[in-house]
């Protein structure tokens, strides 16, 4: 019999697995504990806040008489939640609090919220016990109005996201292939802007909270179950923690463009911003990120370490980018070089006022981890043994349209790549295709928008011709073209339609059908979206036992962009495996996927600048 999940229901209540011995909530109480447990037991300070490291939830009321006799209520004091939600982590999360005056001339009402993030210092165990009652904790707070800071000489800003994910992979018993688990990113980051100079720093701290350990088969046809899986095998933890450098650069800005040196994210596709919304559309959710991007999906995510310079002038633009790709994605920790690096040139050019942008663009590609075993359809022996680099150049086009046609628009896509180069011992030739099109009724206040497409990449036939001819997706975020990710554009077939429809201003809503199959019954079917660790190769591979016909996905999202900072963002997507997953996981070739995000974002502006 067919086995269900209450998957939506697990992503809105608590399980009562997060309630057990051995549950979500009762290791973070350990965790907690054994946080506050080596620290003073001081007391709780009047007014100020903590010193050391606490979980509690704390409210104040303060009542002031000034030297005037202007007397003044504060309501809550500022303060709210403080959570440990990492060992020696602390994040506060303090409510606005409502200051009342006696005097009606000055101004009542509620102030700001804030965030506050401390870290202490771990301490060596024979460090004397008086000495640790000195505290090592560092401290970052962000209020939500920029209004505090203005006036001040950098900008600033503030990213944090957190999502509850849920899982039910294709059944492989007896491993764990039904769990969610929470993901928080922290990234802060600062900058300036000096006559033509500007520089930037930016931290990132991901964490993964109760990623579980058994669900990696020992049957390596059914490998990591979901994306958990793959978090616990990156980080052997499952509770995996970091920081690390997100991006630090200096950049010269000319009159016509500019060039930036240092640590950064890149994205290809988007080296322009179209005044036109359909096209900045789909150049963003259809275009962009197929070949290059920062996997920004994952919790770590990816850097580059290089140099990259812009050149353009009206309609037209020029990007070059030259880099070595850094650890992260699934690994928490991003500060490590890979030995990959990548070259790319494209020349964009915006045609008929902004109706239509065509792109022409060249990629380099090198990995040197010649220790680590490549992903293909050969045998494992031969692969293993193949200690040859990978060098692969890719080449194409991409063109964009959209066409007023009564009550509103038709739109146009076509994306298209070559590759060629060497796959270690072996030649490489491969190539990809994109077509889509579709409708908006720009005249209705919901804009409902129907498309449609179709995409096919080569795949290996023969895996003893000394050729490989499986299309390699470079260094992408698959999740933009795969919103569950069990599969990328390698060795694929996809045909969909999508609905999307804006009901109201803040909320979007889309709908994807797609129908997905192996370009070669000789080949494999492909997951990941590349190079992130030293260790592993970063796409992965299960076997189609001569079989093409992968699955049928259907899904469903809302974006809601609830304030200028907050965003509240829903998925589901289940997914009908066909012949190639059956014959991998036969108990059971269902799977569902689904989450919940938060995201919150804050920023101030350097004095003095536009923001931009």
């Amino acid at each position: 019999m067919q086995r269900t999940s209450l998957l939506l229901l697990a992503l809105l209540v608590s399980s009562p697995l997060l309630l057990a011995q051995d549950g979500f909530i009762c290791r973070w109480e350990q965790r907690a504990s054994a946080t506050q447990s080596v620290q003073p037991a001081w007391p709780p300070p009047l007014i100020t806040g903590y010193v050391g490291l606490i979980q509690v939830a704390r409210t104040d009321f303060l009542h002031q008489t000034a030297s005037n006799r202007v007397q003044t209520w504060n309501l809550d004091g500022g303060k709210g939640l403080n959570l440990i939600p990492l060992a020696n982590t602390e994040l506060d999360i303090n409510f606005p609090p409502y200051l009342e005056h006696s005097v009606p001339a000055v101004a009542k009402g509620a102030g700001d919220t804030s965030f506050l993030f401390k870290y202490r210092l771990p301490f060596d165990d024979a460090t004397p016990a008086e000495a640790k009652s000195h505290l090592g904790t560092s401290a970052a707070a962000a209020p939500t109005q920029s209004a505090q800071v203005s006036g001040s000489p950098i900008s600033v800003s503030v990213y944090d996201r957190t999502r509850m994910d849920a899982w039910q992979w294709f059944a492989a018993p007896p491993y764990e292939n039904a769990y969610s688990y929470v993901q928080s990113l922290l990234r802060v980051g600062m900058a300036q802007r000096i006559h033509r100079w500007d520089w930037a720093l930016e931290l990132s701290q991901p964490a993964v909270l109760d990623v579980p350990n058994n669900a990696v088969s020992s049957v390596s046809a059914q490998g990591q179950l979901g994306l958990g899986g793959t978090y616990y095998a990156a980080n052997n933890n499952t509770e995996p923690a970091a920081a690390f450098l997100k991006q630090g650069y200096l950049r010269y800005n000319g009159a016509s463009g500019s060039i930036r040196m240092g640590r950064f994210e890149f994205f290809d596709g988007l080296e322009t911003q179209p005044r036109n919304s359909t096209i900045g559309w789909l150049q963003t959710n259809r275009i962009s990120q197929r070949l290059i991007a920062n996997f920004g999906f994952s919790n770590a995510q990816r850097s580059f370490d290089g140099l990259d310079a812009h050149f353009g002038s009206g309609p037209w633009n020029v990007t070059a980018m030259a880099a070595r790709s850094d650890q992260g994605v699934f690994n928490m920790n991003g500060n490590p070089e890979l030995n990959v690096d990548l070259q790319y040139l494209a020349f964009t050019r915006s045609e008929l006022k902004g109706h239509v942008l065509w792109r022409l663009f060249g990629i380099g590609f090198h990995d040197g981890r010649t220790y680590v075993t490549k992903t293909d359809n050969r045998a494992a022996a031969v692969r293993s043994s193949d200690h040859g680099n990978i060098r692969i150049g890719t080449f194409g086009g991409d063109l964009l349209a959209d066409i007023p046609a009564g009550p509103g628009q038709f739109d146009f896509l076509f994306w298209g790549v070559g590759q060629n180069g060497s796959w270690g011992e072996l030649s490489h030739s491969a190539n990809a295709a994109a077509v889509e099109g579709g409708y908006q009724l720009t005249r209705v206040s919901s804009s409902p928008w129907l498309r449609g497409g179709w995409f096919r990449s080569s795949g290996d036939d023969n895996n003893s011709d000394g050729t490989h001819n499986t299309f390699f997706q470079v260094l992408t975020t698959p999740r933009l073209y795969a919103r569950t990710p069990f599969y990328n554009l390698m060795n694929n077939k996809d045909e969909f339609v999508q609905v999307i429809d804006k009901p109201a201003k803040q909320l979007a809503l889309r709908a994807d059908l797609h129908w997905l199959q192996l370009t070669s019954a000789h080949d494999l079917w492909y997951l990941g979206g590349g190079a992130f660790d030293n260790k592993v190769f970063g796409y992965t591979g299960r076997p189609s036992n001569g079989a093409t016909s992968l699955a049928t996905v259907s899904d469903i999202s809302a974006d809601w962009q609830a304030s200028k900072n907050v965003a509240l963002n829903f998925y589901y997507g289940y997914i009908q495996g066909k012949t190639v997953v059956a014959a991998i996981y036969p108990t059971d070739r269902n799977t569902q996927f689904g989450y919940v995000e938060f995201v919150y974002k804050w920023g101030s502006k350097q004095r003095g600048t536009s923001g931009k």
